[in-house]
């Protein structure tokens, strides 16, 4: 048996730590094949960051790279010959001498090929392999670095280079769990999480994995589990991450935190996909991870584009956005200097049961809880951008720097949902997995996907035209106006994709896809409440679905280049981290899915 089991850092910190995971390792030794894969110990890696900022303020990016993986090489070197103290073979290895080929983006490359030679050499010669995580080279024999949390990546890639049998994540705690326990204390640990519901949780903030670990894993099929290092939880069965959901009853599995957010809302650009694709090629050619994108039906002509990034990214954000504006011509990019936290719920029951009366009230559920939460003043937290996906709502909401109305928010809405209980649990299934790997692991396919290991993967494009379009402008941006809608609608209608985009002076609007057959119903009986209402009665919704849409900075521009070409007006946008989604007239439906599809090479 092949194994590959990774440690974070907070278990090689002292030297007991090394020495136990050197001697678990050396029980295995004879028995198994097994790789080790380290993180740097404990704070090394900010400790040579800081090392870094005294001696240059704005240091090299390359540099950085070599100065970083000697965190990891450190402890891979400590581990090896804490096996051979007990009298074990082992050999660590560096990323360069593992075989890990990367692209050139220093400090957040994304692994190319792996060439498993020197590995399986020195497995043949008995050896136990420590490798020192988070780093390749590459085509210049440059060191790179992965991001922070890469050793995850590592583990899982050679997991797939070596066609492991299991690929083992050891942490500090004792799997995944419902939210970050160290919040709130109750949170529960899930027996098994779908790939997609533990993609959208690593991206909404649940830092146990790396999230484009989970996209390798769930590309190539492989289960992980992540369980704790601590020796007296040697024998607990952690978390199964694979095609099984984790949601609980009420369709959800877990919510999350992501604080210091930034927001970026540009107004008064044209109706059309020109522009957005302009501005998103801008974004991606800084190497800028977009998170939440929304963009409302568009009226007059001219459209808003919300949309959040980290908020050490927010600088650079907004000289690509003013160098797109000058582009087009037209429109102005607000930026708000203000600290967000982005709050979301994720679960594969949503999406199953999303034609049922089951999940009506998730929405609102979780907008009520919010609206229960206040500042420090006593006021009560206003939702500024909603973004949904099939499995995933977030919302961005005010905060401080250290994130405590987001953490406070985190707590109501997992007690709303009952996260912390053991419920009864049902068998979400996940649709088209089983085609999904036929068609990754065709004859020929393999090689292409393993010759270029984290690129894009398209798994599907769905196209649905039942749906109609409800939009309220012009409205009061106050806290609980949300949760005040979609308590209306709780047994009126299903919603499928929600947008709200930044405010504009006190107003913003509000748009939602329901069934056609019912859309003008809807938008009468909120009329005849005093909203401003449009509404499209049917329109087509495109969703392309796939592994590594957000991680990789180029796939959403590439989309909305592709539209472009085809003259594809969007009216309404949505992102998450397993699918993009896009509202088009019906009239414009077939030129926007032939793009699309031209734009991937899929038929």
């Amino acid at each position: 048996m092949r194994i590959i089991q990774k440690f974070g850092g907070t278990s090689v910190v002292d030297e007991e730590n090394v020495a136990l995971k050197a001697i678990r390792a050396k029980g295995k030794d004879g028995e198994n094949d097994v790789l080790v894969v380290v993180s740097a110990r404990g704070k090394k890696t900010d400790e040579l960051i800081k090392l870094a900022h005294e001696v240059n303020e704005k240091p090299n990016a390359r540099e950085m790279d070599v100065l970083l993986a000697t965190g990891e090489q450190e402890s891979s070197s400590l581990i090896a010959m804490a096996v051979h103290a007990e009298g074990g073979k082992a050999i660590s290895m560096t990323g360069q001498q593992l075989g890990i080929k990367t692209s050139s983006v220093h400090r957040a490359s994304r692994i190319r090929s792996i060439d498993t030679s020197r590995v399986l050499a020195e497995m043949g010669k008995g050896n136990i392999i420590i490798a020192a995580g988070f780093q390749g080279m590459n085509e210049l024999n440059d060191v790179t670095t992965l991001g922070r949390g890469g050793s995850d990546t590592t583990a899982v890639a050679l997991a797939v280079a070596l066609d492991a049998d299991k690929c083992e994540i050891y942490t500090d705690v004792k799997g995944v769990y419902t939210t970050d326990p160290r919040l709130v204390p109750h949170a529960r640990r899930l027996e098994k999480i779908s790939y997609d519901e533990m993609l959208e949780l690593a991206s909404a903030g649940a830092g146990v994995m790396h999230n484009r670990s989970i996209e390798l894993a769930k590309k190539f099929n492989v289960p992980v589990v992540v369980r704790s290092s601590a020796p007296d939880h040697e024998n607990d069965p952690g978390t199964l991450i694979g095609w099984e959901s984790g949601s609980n009853s009420e369709g959800v599995c877990g919510v999350a935190v992501v604080r210091k957010e930034a927001s970026v809302t540009i107004r008064g650009i044209p109706y059309s996909p020109a522009a957005t694709a302009t501005l998103f090629q801008k974004i991606a050619d800084r190497n800028v991870v977009v998170d939440m994108i929304v963009q409302n039906v568009p009226y007059s002509g001219m459209t808003d584009i919300s949309f959040s990034v980290a908020y050490k990214d927010l600088a650079m954000t907004v000289e690509a956005v003013d160098e797109a504006l000058k582009e087009i011509g037209v429109g102005k990019c607000f930026a708000d200097n203000r600290f967000f936290s982005k709050l979301s719920i994720v679960g594969d029951g949503m999406d199953v049961v999303s034609s049922g009366e089951a999940n009506r009230g998730i929405a609102s559920t979780m907008f009520n809880a919010i609206a229960k939460c206040e500042d420090d003043q006593g006021n009560k937290l206003n939702i500024h951008m909603i973004s949904t996906s099939d499995i995933k709502i977030s919302v961005l909401i005010e905060d401080q720097e250290d994130g405590r109305y987001g953490r406070n928010a985190l707590t109501e809405v997992h007690e709303a949902f009952n996260l912390g209980e053991e419920s009864t649990r049902v068998e979400w299934s996940q649709p088209h997995s089983e085609d999904r790997i036929a068609r990754n692991f065709s004859r020929g396919n393999a090689r292409r996907l393993l010759q270029n290991m984290e690129s894009f993967l398209v798994e599907d494009i769905h196209v649905d035209e039942t749906q109609g379009c409800v939009t309220l402008i012009d409205l009061a941006d106050r806290p609980g106006c949300a949760a005040q809608v979609f308590e209306r609608l709780r047994h009126t209608a299903d919603v499928d994709m929600i947008v709200q985009g930044g405010g504009n002076d006190d107003l913003a609007s509000l748009s939602f896809t329901v069934p056609a057959n019912v859309s003008a119903q809807i938008a009468e009986s909120l009329r005849a409440e005093g909203y401003h209402v449009l509404c499209t009665e049917q329109f087509a919704k495109i969703t392309v679905s796939g592994s590594g849409l957000r991680s990789d900075t180029q796939v959403t521009a590439h989309v909305f280049s592709a539209l472009s070409e085809a003259g594809t007006p969007i009216e309404m946008i949505n992102t998450g981290e397993v699918s993009l989604s896009i509202g088009v007239a019906l009239e414009h439906r077939e030129a926007a899915e032939k793009a699309i599809r031209r734009a991937f090479g899929i038929r």
